[in-house]
């Protein structure tokens, strides 16, 4: 697999770009410039600022400062919360027999028809575009948090009982490092769907962000810096993903060595 990603980063991601510049240019339409345009946009928007500041540009500042940080601000809060009551609920059969319907009914609602009801709620701003992203963002983490608790292995549990551990000694010493491989895959998942409800979030009522500035060049009619705002995207979605699974990788190595040593 690592093989193929980096034949797909070296040679096909670089072909796919230069036939994608060649027939834009051949066509010449509208709303699809070339990535040479796309780029050149890119960088006057947010990257040919002094070096002193990692070349943002004023509208870089501007616009990805408030946007990470009510990204970062809703994904913590609805991690926190998602394995919370993601674990007291695996552990609780009783409990998740009452709460289940409605935990599926609320992830099965787009976190975007509810936009109104945020808006309601907390008015234009920063409050209602976090809520926007907790409430897109809480479903993966609290129903993957709440399998892996529900399914610790039950010789686990009766070791811990035969020691004596407290609640708290079985919580963090084995609920959850036996629940920590299905928790960091509902994680996973968040930082894409917070990249989305981010952006989502800022469509609506916003005065600054990269969805903002995106839906203000559509209504200028600036086509390269929509598709600029597309490209910022996608380059943070990777980083952030990256950045995500250097993470998972040092909190979770004890289990890849596991596997590896059953394989």
């Amino acid at each position: 697999m690592s093989v193929v990603r980096r034949v797909a980063w070296y040679w096909l991601l670089p072909v796919a770009v230069l036939v994608w510049e060649l027939v834009t240019r051949s066509v010449q339409a509208t709303y699809f410039p070339p990535p040479s345009q796309i780029v050149t946009r890119l960088r006057e928007l947010w990257f040919s600022g002094p070096p002193s500041r990692v070349f943002l540009t004023d509208e870089a500042v501007a616009d990805l400062v408030p946007s990470l940080s009510r990204l970062f601000a809703g994904w913590s809060i609805a991690c926190l919360a998602g394995v919370l009551v993601g674990v007291v609920l695996g552990r609780s059969s009783w409990l998740a027999g009452l709460v289940e319907p409605l935990v599926h009914f609320g992830r099965s609602v787009p976190p975007a028809a509810l936009l109104p009801v945020f808006l309601v709620l907390f008015k234009v701003g920063t409050p209602m575009q976090v809520a926007s992203i907790v409430y897109g963002v809480v479903w993966p983490v609290l129903i993957n948090s709440m399998d892996g608790a529900r399914h610790v292995d039950r010789q686990y549990i009766e070791t811990g009982a035969v020691y004596r551990l407290s609640s708290w000694q079985r919580l963090t010493k084995i609920i959850l490092p036996a629940a920590a491989p299905k928790i960091f895959a509902g994680l996973r998942l968040s930082v894409s769907l917070a990249l989305i409800m981010m952006v989502i979030s800022e469509l609506v009522g916003s005065s600054e962000g990269v969805g903002h500035r995106m839906l203000e060049a559509q209504s200028q009619f600036d086509i390269p810096a929509m598709w600029a705002g597309i490209v910022l995207l996608g380059l943070l979605g990777i980083g952030l993903n990256a950045a995500f699974l250097g993470v998972e990788r040092a909190v979770l190595g004890w289990h890849t060595s596991a596997r590896t040593g059953d394989t």
